[in-house]
C-alpha cells in the first residue's frame, strides 16, 4: 500500500507508467504452496500470529484476480482488521460483457469455497468471518446452504459475522437459500443501496427480477434472520454506486470496527446500529 494511499481508494498505476511502489498498489512478494498441507500449515503459523481470525473475502462480478487481491488488501489496510486476511478467488472474466460467463464460473467455485471453509475450520482459528460481494455473495449462500445441508453450518461454532454487501441474488432465490440454511444464530448483515447501477443492470438481465442489492422491503429480508442496512443515502467512489462499502471511508472504517469486535452479540449490535446510523446521515 503506498504512503500516499487515501481510505477507499486503490491507486493503481496506468498503463504506460512506471512501477513504484510509493505511488501505486504494487505486490513485493508471491510464495506458491503445491500442496493443501503446506498451505494450511502457513495459513496456521500466520493464524497463530494474528490472534486466531480469519476474514474470507469473495469477490463479485467483473473481477479480475489482481483486482481482488488489492481491493482485499485496500480493506483490510483501511479497516484495520488484525486478523489473517484469506482471498477466495473465482474466475471472473474481468469483463463487463463477460455476465453470463461470470455467472457460471461462480457456480463452478462453490465446491470449492467449501473445501477452503472447511481447510479453514481446520486450522488454530477461533473465528472465521465471510466479507462477500456481488456475484460472490451468491457464491458464499450456495456454500452456506450446502454446508447446512452436511449439519455443519457454522463450521463447529468458528463461523462469524457474514456480511454481505451489494448482494447480486434474486430475492426469491435468496429467500430459497435462508430457509434452507434456517435462521442463523447471528444474524447476517446485508449492505442495500437502491441505487446501484450494476445491480440494476444485473436485474435486466435476468428478465426485470428484483436483486437483493437494490430491494427496498427491508423488513421482508430481516424476517429471514438478517440484518438490513440501507446505504442509499452513502456517496460511493465509483460511478455504478456498486462498491460503497469498500470505497467510502467512514464505512470501510465501522465495517473494520465490527470485525474487530470480540464474540457477543451486546457489541455488534452496537458497530451494526452505528453503521446504519451513517447510511441515515
Amino acid at each position: 500500500v503506498p504512503p500516499v494511499h487515501e481510505t477507499g481508494q486503490i491507486e493503481r498505476r496506468s498503463r504506460g507508467t512506471s512501477n513504484d511502489p510509493t505511488k501505486y498498489f504494487m505486490a513485493s512478494e508471491v510464495v506458491g504452496y503445491d500442496t493443501q498441507p503446506k498451505f494450511s500449515s502457513a495459513l496456521n503459523a500466520d493464524i497463530d500470529a494474528r490472534g486466531g481470525r480469519v476474514m474470507v473475502f469473495v469477490h463479485g462480478y467483473n473481477t479480475g484476480f489482481d483486482d481482488a487481491v488489492y481491493r482485499l488488501t485496500q480493506i483490510v489496510h483501511d479497516s484495520g482488521y488484525p486478523g489473517t486476511p484469506v482471498l477466495f478467488s473465482w474466475a471472473s472474466g474481468a469483463k463487463t460483457t463477460d455476465y453470463v460467463y461470470d455467472k457460471e464460473s461462480a457456480a463452478a467455485a462453490r465446491d470449492q469455497l467449501e473445501v477452503t471453509l472447511r481447510m479453514l475450520a481446520q486450522t488454530g482459528a477461533r473465528r472465521i468471518d465471510i466479507v462477500a460481494h456481488s456475484m460472490g455473495t451468491w457464491v458464499t449462500m450456495e456454500t452456506l446452504r450446502q454446508l447446512a445441508i452436511t449439519g455443519d453450518r457454522d463450521l463447529g461454532g468458528k463461523l462469524g459475522d457474514v456480511l454481505l454487501a451489494s448482494p447480486d441474488i434474486d430475492v426469491d432465490v435468496f429467500k430459497s437459500q435462508m430457509r434452507r440454511y434456517g435462521k442463523p444464530d447471528k444474524p447476517f448483515i446485508l449492505l442495500l443501496s437502491d441505487d446501484d447501477r450494476a445491480l440494476r443492470l444485473s436485474g435486466l438481465i435476468a428478465g426485470a427480477r428484483p436483486r437483493v442489492g437494490d430491494y427496498r422491503d427491508a423488513a421482508d429480508l430481516a424476517s429471514y434472520g438478517v440484518t438490513v442496512v440501507d446505504l442509499s443515502k452513502v456517496k460511493g467512489n465509483d460511478s455504478f454506486n456498486h462498491t460503497k462499502f469498500a470505497d467510502n471511508p467512514m464505512l470501510v472504517k465501522m465495517i473494520g470496527q465490527r470485525l474487530r469486535e470480540d464474540d457477543g452479540f451486546a457489541s455488534d449490535r452496537d458497530v451494526t446500529d452505528r453503521i446504519s446510523q451513517l447510511a441515515t446521515q
